[in-house]
């Protein structure tokens, strides 16, 4: 047995939730975080491996509990060992969002997530001091992933000065447009892959660790949009459209402008699509992890379908077809 699983194992035998148990591997992660479920008298709880010499367990526990007084239904933390980086969680199950949209779910399923973050929106900002600001300086570097992994590394593309110029310009706008929108309480990754579906209170929500207070429209693109999933246009923007008459309602907006949110809408996607390529790219070539190749031309076409709309992107747009990115990333 290797050594840290070993370790896991000793950590476990001592928790009085578990008596005899059995472990196997829950699911895998972006990151370098491993999930196991340990199984025992017909239950099941989750066990998190974060070496702590690469992750940080600290600010899961910290956002985890406030979602929770917040009345988000996120994993319970049981125990937990910062020292090897251990936690003991609460099972929000096994099936998660991707596994069960379709046409026939989709709308229940969205309804309840959109809810779950309207929730999240309002009541964040009791907690805002435990969330670092989604500024300039982050918003820039998540977008720089899209030129460094994805175009140098991944496609081995050099860009010349004024190529360059481009993505500056480019990524300037896409700031300005974050930072213009109303702040609020951001999960950060809020797509079908950390969504679980369950029968009360759904749905359980996972991977929160990152979020930040940053642009009200951001969680909203990443599960409309989502990198994983696509639906038609015109159906994402109704379900868009319904969430700007939930938060007018909730007070974080003052006035209802449907022009205003999808461009802010539609930006933000941008910005997020960019970063996931980039980090689609990196998880291949850095962490030897190529399943994610697979959705990278799903993410970029949103990019290349929005740009296309935009005066502002329009560079953007001719940039990627000049460089034939569409098809070198099939």
């Amino acid at each position: 047995m290797p050594e840290r699983l070993q370790e896991l194992n000793n950590w476990l035998a001592n928790q009085p939730e578990l008596g005899k148990y059995e472990i196997a591997p829950a699911s895998a992660d972006a990151s370098f975080r491993r999930y196991f479920r340990a199984s025992f008298d017909g239950k099941s709880l989750i066990v998190m491996d974060a070496p702590p010499d690469k992750e940080d367990c600290g600010p899961f526990i910290q956002i985890g509990r406030a979602m929770r007084e917040m009345g988000l239904n996120v994993p319970e933390i049981l125990a937990d060992d910062l020292k090897q980086g251990f936690l003991l969680l609460s099972d929000l199950g096994k099936t998660s969002y991707l596994e069960q949209l379709n046409q026939d779910t989709v709308g229940r399923l969205y309804g309840d997530a959109i809810g779950a973050l309207a929730t999240l929106q309002v009541c964040g900002h009791n907690y805002s001091e435990i969330f670092p600001p989604y500024d300039r300086e982050l918003l820039m570097a998540e977008m720089e992933l899209f030129r460094e992994w994805f175009l140098s590394r991944h496609l081995g593309i050099s860009l010349t000065p004024e190529q360059h110029k481009v993505l500056d310009q480019v990524f300037d706008v896409l700031v300005k447009s974050a930072l213009e929108q109303p702040q609020v309480c951001v999960h950060r990754d809020y797509h079908s892959r950390n969504l679980m579906v369950c029968e009360q209170h759904n749905p359980g929500i996972i991977d929160f660790q990152d979020a930040v207070m940053g642009p009200f429209t951001y969680d909203l693109v990443s599960l409309l949009r989502d990198c994983y999933i696509e639906w038609p246009r015109e159906q994402v923007e109704a379900w868009a459209l319904g969430f700007q008459e939930l938060v007018l309602h909730s007070g974080i907006i003052k006035e209802e402008n449907d022009e205003q949110f999808l461009k802010w809408f539609d930006l933000m996607g941008i910005q997020r699509h960019l970063k996931a390529i980039g980090i689609f790219a990196r998880l291949n070539i850095r962490d030897n992890k190529p399943g994610y190749l697979a959705d990278i031309p799903r993410t970029l076409g949103y990019v290349l379908d929005v740009s296309s709309r935009y005066p502002e992107l329009s560079e953007l747009h001719n940039l990627l077809n000049t460089l034939g990115v569409k098809d070198r990333a099939s």
